[in-house]
């Protein structure tokens, strides 16, 4: 099925929750289970909380439905709520402080680009590999919210740029900003372990 049917499809059914029949509900989100506690995990960091958020998240979107005006994707619209989400419950908790999403320069100065190379040439064949599986996981929960929240909504769930800022409330240039940032970071925080996990290869060139 591709993206125009599939939006069709989605329209159809939220056209029919609606109306009323709200069994029509479980069908609509099925597609996007994975995605939603997939992100909620991301921030949460335990399934218990994550299964939480991802609840509520879906709660919110019933509760919301008729505010989807379709301007974007719904699971685009999905995400976003799985996103607030987990921030809420991250500041009722104490655990971080969102800051401004346009810092400035100075706050990536140790990152030298050209010693870099974009973390996704890594080959994927060794990513099959649990252990390196594990380290890339792990890097990408050590990027502050802020640069993770982007990179796994453009890389990991593919979103567009534009969906990525609809997302997000930003514009395409923050987006783009905070991805290059996010992937250099990642990058030189993975090299040297990569490296030390699978000595014979030469990550950075």
């Amino acid at each position: 099925m591709n993206t125009e049917e599939s939006t069709r499809d989605e329209a159809q059914m939220i056209a029919s929750i609606l109306d009323g029949d709200t069994e029509q509900y479980h069908n609509l989100v099925k597609p996007h289970e994975l995605s939603v506690y997939r992100m909620a995990l991301s921030f949460m960091r335990n399934e218990s909380d994550a299964e939480d958020v991802a609840q509520e998240a879906f709660l919110s979107a019933f509760r919301n439905l008729a505010k989807f005006r379709g301007q974007a994707r719904f699971s685009t619209w999905l995400i976003s709520i799985t996103l607030n989400e987990a921030r809420r419950r991250l500041r009722r908790q104490g655990v971080v402080q969102m800051r401004s999403l346009d810092e400035g320069p100075g706050e990536t100065a140790h990152i030298s680009p050209a010693l870099l190379r974009d973390w996704r040439e890594i080959p994927s064949e060794t990513l099959e590999r649990k252990e390196l599986c594990e380290i890339l996981r792990e890097g990408i929960d050590r990027l502050s919210p802020i640069y993770r929240e982007v990179l796994l909504l453009r890389d990991v769930e593919e979103l567009s740029i534009e969906q990525t800022a609809s997302t997000l409330t930003i514009s395409t240039a923050s987006v783009r900003v905070r991805l290059h940032r996010a992937r250099l970071m990642l990058q030189k925080d993975l090299a040297p372990k990569l490296k030390a996990a699978t000595p014979r290869r030469r990550w950075l060139r």
